[in-house]
C-alpha cells in the first residue's frame, strides 16, 4: 500500500514524523481519512483523537487539542495548539483533570480531558 509522510507538530514541540497508510482525524467539517494521494486539503482540527495506521502494522494514537491538518503532494502536516502520544498520557492525572473541570462546569477542560483519556484508552 501507498505511504504518505505524516508529521504531527504542537506549538512546543514536534510530537510524531513518519511514513504511514492512513490517517484518521476529526476536523470541524467532519471525521477525515487521508491516505497517499488524496487530493490537497486544508482543516480546522477539532479536539479528538487522531489515529495514525503505518504500514508495519503498528497504530500510532495522539490526543489533539485544535490547530489545523494540510495535505499537499504526499505530505500530511497536523499542527495541533496542544498534542500528546497516547503513551505519554498519565491517566490518572487526566482522569482527575476531567473530574476537577466537570465540577468547575468548564467544558473546554472537560473535553481536553475526556479526548486524553479516549487516546490512552485506544494505546
Amino acid at each position: 500500500m501507498a505511504e504518505l509522510h505524516v508529521e504531527l507538530v504542537a506549538a512546543d514541540r514536534k510530537v510524531w514524523s513518519g511514513e504511514a497508510t492512513i490517517v484518521l482525524a476529526r476536523t470541524k467539517s467532519g471525521d477525515i481519512g487521508i491516505q497517499a494521494g488524496h487530493t490537497p486539503v486544508l482543516g480546522v482540527l477539532e479536539s479528538d483523537p487522531v489515529t495514525i495506521r503505518q504500514a508495519d502494522g503498528t497504530t500510532v494514537i495522539a490526543a489533539v487539542h485544535g490547530g489545523f491538518l494540510s495535505f499537499a503532494d504526499n505530505k500530511l502536516s497536523l499542527l495541533a495548539e496542544v498534542a500528546e502520544l497516547a503513551d505519554e498520557i498519565d491517566v490518572e492525572r487526566a482522569e482527575r483533570a476531567l473530574t476537577a473541570a466537570k465540577a468547575d462546569a468548564e467544558a473546554g477542560a472537560a473535553r481536553r480531558a475526556s479526548v486524553r483519556l479516549q487516546a490512552a484508552a485506544i494505546r
